[in-house]
């Protein structure tokens, strides 16, 4: 039934993720409704179809049941203060959903004696294509909302090797990969917080999105969730190979 969630604008999307149950949590639902599909698409794709559409550079923006998948794996870590990380974050879509994700978390759990003090949430994306990494933040300006946020730091985008993470700004709550692992990304897992989770596809022709939770001790538990297609997480001269891909 995913991929049947189509919609005519992005209230019609988000209501048909949550009518074929990929959306579930309230938290979800709220953050696909605040940010407009159609921000972060190339022009002459359908934003609200449920499939995935290339962006230029041999990468696409995945399908919008696949973004329901990850933020629903991902929803119980994305608290007011939560540090996210989003490797390949080709058109910004996903710094969006999590911005407006731990913002909306902020917003219920706030108190009469909450302060500007207490921590901020902040969302940091890293994709090698600088092309990418430049138009997602044309991308995000579009919504005065994350046009704000980009300005104040909360969110930031900047080119580089997605496969080494941002060790500067590790540890991570959260860290969602947007392409394919041929591997387990130990790199990335390294830069997890102590009760963080990382939802990465990982494999080369076989795939399956995997979960990474690190516990309390440093121990990590691997949890294979689901076969899916993605483009790979390459090296940026591998990455215009022609290719047909599903995520």
């Amino acid at each position: 039934m995913a991929w049947h969630s189509h919609g005519a604008t992005n209230a019609g999307l988000v209501e048909a993720l949550a009518k074929n149950a990929v959306v579930r949590s309230p938290l979800v639902r709220g953050a696909m409704a605040a940010v407009d599909r159609g921000h972060f698409v190339r022009g002459g794709s359908d934003p609200y179809y449920d499939a995935p559409s290339a962006i230029g550079f041999g990468a696409t923006i995945s399908a919008p049941h696949m973004h329901a998948h990850c933020l629903e794996l991902l929803q119980d870590k994305l608290t007011p203060g939560a540090r996210v990380l989003d490797v390949g974050s080709g058109t910004g879509i996903m710094l969006a959903y999590f911005a407006a994700a731990c913002s909306l978390a902020a917003a219920s759990a706030a108190a009469p004696a909450a302060t500007a003090a207490e921590p901020r949430f902040a969302v940091a994306g890293i994709e090698h294509v600088d092309e990418l990494t430049q138009w997602s933040k044309v991308n995000l300006a579009k919504d005065p909302a994350t046009k704000a946020l980009l300005a104040s730091g909360d969110i930031s985008v900047v080119t580089g090797d997605g496969r080494l993470g941002l060790p500067d700004k590790a540890p991570f709550d959260v860290i969602h990969v947007g392409a394919a692992s041929p591997s387990r990304p130990d790199a990335l897992i390294a830069q997890l917080a102590t009760g963080g989770r990382l939802i990465a596809p990982v494999g080369t022709d076989s795939q399956s999105l995997t979960a990474f939770d690190k516990g309390a001790d440093g121990s990590v538990t691997v949890t294979e969730l689901m076969g899916v297609q993605y483009v790979p997480l390459t090296s940026l001269d591998l990455q215009h190979a022609p290719r047909t891909f599903l995520a």
